[in-house]
Order: structure tokens, then sequence, then C-alpha cells
């Protein structure tokens, strides 16, 4: 059997394909990220993560400027410790807050930058106090019921005179 130019010329052209493929799940999936500029890292800690998760997006104004590295547990203040790296070229106050936000209604989680007002900047290291958990549904839920529940509960008052 003879093999052709063409058809290494195809078996070549598969192959791309396939890696391009792999490549666009791989970046859409947010577990790749080709970034070779340095940022720095800052710290924050949160009663309530949520969903969040390593490489979340962290946006301010819904531009991406950074991801999140690494989340772990405190242990002795009972808080969930989130890294974010942020790119160089933003810089923020240290009054800036942090909020964990949804896209839509079930969407992702990622970690929105309100920026503050004080003329120093985060550097490297630092840690940002102003923060807000996550909002968890479930909990949400459980709360409207509950309250339904306690107006169902409650005697309906107002007698009037006859």
């Amino acid at each position: 059997m003879q093999h052709s130019k063409n058809d290494i010329w195809v078996g070549l052209f598969v192959l791309l394909g396939g890696a391009a493929l792999v490549f666009l799940a791989l970046q859409s999936a947010n577990l790749l990220q080709l970034n070779f500029r340095s940022g720095y890292v800052i710290t924050a800690r949160f009663d309530n993560i949520g969903g969040l998760k390593p490489k979340a997006a962290v946006r301010s104004a819904g531009v991406v400027v950074g991801r999140v590295q690494s989340i772990s547990f405190d242990d002795k203040t009972y808080q969930a410790r989130v890294a974010l790296e942020i790119e160089k070229r933003y810089a923020f106050p240290k009054d800036s807050s942090l909020k964990i936000l949804t896209s839509g209604l079930l969407g992702d989680q990622y970690i929105g930058i309100e920026p503050g007002a004080e003329e120093d900047n985060l550097a490297d290291g630092s840690m940002v106090t102003n923060t807000q958990s996550a909002v968890v549904l479930e909990n949400l839920i459980g709360q409207f019921l509950y309250g339904k529940a306690e107006q169902g509960a409650a005697p309906a008052g107002g007698g009037g005179k006859k």
C-alpha cells in the first residue's frame, strides 16, 4: 500500500484540529491559563465562599483583573482564606472591598473588587479585610420557607366587635 503526501497532510491537519479542540475545552473550563505576566498576591478571609473554586475569575467593573490562586481553611478563625493573584497592571486602593458574586442565577462564582478611595494601593502580601461572603441559594430558600411557616402559624388576630 502506498502513502501519498496528501495522507500525511490530512493526518497533520486532523492532529492540529484535535489539539485546538482540547485547548479550547481546557480554556473554557478555566483549567488552563496561559498568562506569562506576573502579578501580585493578596489574601482575603470570607465566612462562606459558597461554590468558589481555584482559578475563578477576579473582576472589577466586569473586566477580569486576576484569578483565585488558592483556597484554604483557617482553623483559628474558622474562615476560608482565599489567595488572589492580581495582574500587575491593575492597582487597587487598600480600602477596596471584595464580594463573592454569581454569573447569572445559577452560574459560576467569581470575586468582584470594588475600589476604595485610599491613596495607598494593595501590594504583594496584603490582606483585604472588607469582604462580603457568598449568598447561598439554599439558605435564602430556607429563610423564605421558614418565614412563610411562621406567618402561617401566627394566630389570625383582629377579632372585631359584633
